[in-house]
Parts: C-alpha cells; structure tokens; sequence
C-alpha cells in the first residue's frame, strides 16, 4: 500500500499542473457613446464692492515746499467718504526763511528769524551767551534789552507757534467727526 501511495502522489500532481495550465479567457467588446450638455451660467451682483478711494497727496516730491499730505478713506456697504488736505509745516518755513536770508548777506536777520520761531533756539542762544538780536541790538546791549523786556519776548516766540496748533486741532476734530458719523451708520 505503501509503494501504491508513492505511485500515486507524482501522478496526482502532474494532474494538478495541467489543469492549471488552461489557456486564459479573452473578451472583446466595443462601446461608442456620446455626450452632449447644454447649459446656461449667470452671475448677478446685487451690491458692488466697496471702493472708496482715498486722494494721493504727493507734496515730498519737491523739496522746496513745507507741506505734508494727509489722506484717508472710510468705506461702508451704503456709504463711502474720502478727504485729503495739506498742512504747513511751520518749523520748515522758518528754516527756510532763515537761509534765505543768510544767503542774501543779511545774517542777523536770519538769527532773529531763527529766534522768533523757536522758544528752544531763543533759550539756546541765551544760554550759549549770543543772545537772539533785540531791535537791531546785538550782543551784550542785546542780552540787557531782552532781560529788561521779559514780556515782549514770550509774545514774540509764542506768535508763529499758536497759529500751527489751531491748524493741526481743526484737522483732527475734522477727522474725528467724519468717522464719528460713520460709526451711526
């Protein structure tokens, strides 16, 4: 039985082989089609975007001038504002005064201008010992003049610089009203 057994296994294996071994299955098929779609898109906008566009102020490009741009730009879906100004800027007015002057020959004019515009550079010249021309006097007769006239020279120091904060005040408050309204709405 045993030697039946041996027989008998190589042979059931060739069998197993050779019923694996089948040729694959192949199947063709051919498919057309076609595809049509029509279709229509529309987009429709109910509000259009904000576009409240604030002024370009360019006053930099030239040197020459004392002016500085200010500009702003406030928008809602109902309402949109923008404002532009200019503002003098008084300290470079007087610069340039002073160096005019200076340029002419007219140099005390150009420390008296310097003087009158500035409370920092009338303490400094006091303080250096050249004091700021008092009615054409210089030097010491200066110095004695402006002492006697305390009065005088606060007025005169203060007149230039009063006139550049009421500016600027008015210019905010402008601002702070406009986006106050904004805010109610």
């Amino acid at each position: 039985m045993k030697s039946l057994l041996m027989l008998s296994t190589p042979l059931l294996m060739l069998m197993a082989l050779s019923l694996n071994a089948q040729e694959p299955i192949v199947t063709e098929s051919t498919t057309n089609s076609t595809v049509t779609t029509n279709g229509k898109m529309e987009t429709v906008v109910k509000t259009p975007p904000p576009s409240a566009i604030s002024p370009q102020i360019i006053s930099g490009g030239n040197s020459d001038l004392c002016t500085v741009g200010v500009a702003g730009a406030v928008q809602t879906q109902i309402l949109g504002i923008s404002m532009g100004t200019t503002l003098t800027e008084e300290n470079c007015v007087t610069l340039k005064r002073a160096k005019t002057l200076y340029d002419m020959g007219m140099k005390v004019a150009a420390v008296s201008t310097m003087c009158s515009g500035s409370e920092q550079v009338f303490n400094a010249m006091m303080n250096a010992g050249t004091p700021c021309p008092y009615k054409g006097l210089i030097g010491d007769e200066a110095k004695a003049a402006w002492e006697a006239d305390t009065l005088v020279a606060a007025v005169t120091v203060s007149e230039e610089t009063g006139e550049s904060n009421d500016d600027t005040t008015k210019g905010a408050s402008a601002v702070a009203g406009v986006l106050g309204l904004l805010l109610l709405l």
